[in-house]
């Protein structure tokens, strides 16, 4: 396995290397049930969720079997109560000397649900093995980004050989972005815009190669990181900037998509759309910037802009 590509449904189609092997001891069990600790509104707080039908893809499950799916919620104050954890263990179908060791696992689950500023604490399977005992037997942990501060043990744990390096570098400069699988790269500020952005490129036949949000709050360093970022990917054909100027200012997306393109030597075809506060001083800056840019006045305009751009 080691040195091989492992390609699951998590993966990307081409897989990922296999540099870790985890090997523990064999368990053999005799049910398979599904546990989990959840952050849910609906609840206000903490959420422990829990199925029979565990060992299987749960969301499958909570669609073809809902009554399926056991849900309760935890007073944040109080924490996990015993009798909330007998009653999950028994609603589980645990019986005898079961009851108390599932109820244990249960606690110490929850516990590191909050200690560990988690978001998802997953176990699937959560089993009953031969021998009578409870295992957790595999787990899928979530962590909240914004505790990493405090969680500085579990961040530091973070391998980025095993995710996207584009999305990597995106992360060091402040940056949020998705890749995907089209040819016109998008640098847009607001998570609505950019989601806005992909769909017209999509209404005018193009593919948007991902999604990239500058924030409201993005300097001029942040904005030529973009698009190192967008250039990189042999992919991308064009780039379409799509800047609506509230706390961010035109003019200051303006320069920064100047100087980027200066500094890094564009080639690609650039339309930029800027709407909001400065947005005259903005497009001035673009006009008399020396640099090829296609001006869009609205987004419609820019989207067929940048599909013909490809053509």
């Amino acid at each position: 396995m080691l040195g091989a590509n492992l390609i699951t449904k998590q993966t990307p189609p081409e897989g990922q290397m296999t540099r870790k092997v985890l090997v523990h001891e064999a368990i053999d069990f005799e049910r398979e049930l599904y546990l989990a600790f959840l952050m849910d509104r609906a609840y206000n707080g903490p959420v422990m969720v829990a199925s029979t039908q565990g060992g299987m893809d749960i969301e499958e499950v909570a669609e073809k079997d809902p009554n399926a799916i056991l849900k309760m919620g935890i007073d944040i104050n109080k924490g996990i109560l015993p009798e909330q954890t007998h009653e999950m263990a028994v609603a589980l179908g645990f019986t005898g000397d079961e009851i108390a060791d599932a109820q244990e696992q249960m606690a110490n689950l929850y516990n590191l649900f909050l200690d560990l500023d988690c978001t998802q604490v997953e176990i699937n399977p959560f089993v009953v093995a031969t021998n009578g005992k409870v295992y957790c037997v595999d787990a899928k942990l979530n962590f909240d980004d914004n505790a990493s501060f405090r969680q500085k043990d579990v961040f530091n744990m973070r391998d980025s050989s095993m995710e996207d390096p584009r999305e990597v570098a995106a992360h060091e400069v402040g940056l949020n972005y998705v890749g995907l699988d089209g040819n016109i790269g998008c640098l847009v500020n607001g998570a609505g815009l950019a989601m806005g952005t992909m769909d017209i490129i999509k209404l005018y036949g193009g593919e948007p190669a991902n999604f990239l949000d500058v924030g409201g709050g993005a300097t001029e360093k942040q904005v030529e990181e973009a698009f190192k970022i967008l250039t990189a990917d042999k992919n991308v054909k064009a780039i379409l900037v799509n800047i609506f100027g509230g706390i961010m200012k035109c003019d200051t997306i303006a320069n920064g998509v100047v100087n980027a393109a200066k500094n890094i030597d564009l080639q690609l075809p650039l339309v930029v759309r800027l709407e909001g506060t400065n947005v005259d001083m903005g497009n001035e800056i673009l006009t008399n910037s020396g640099v090829k840019i296609i001006t869009a006045g609205n987004l419609d305009e820019a989207a067929k802009s940048a599909v013909a751009a490809i053509s």
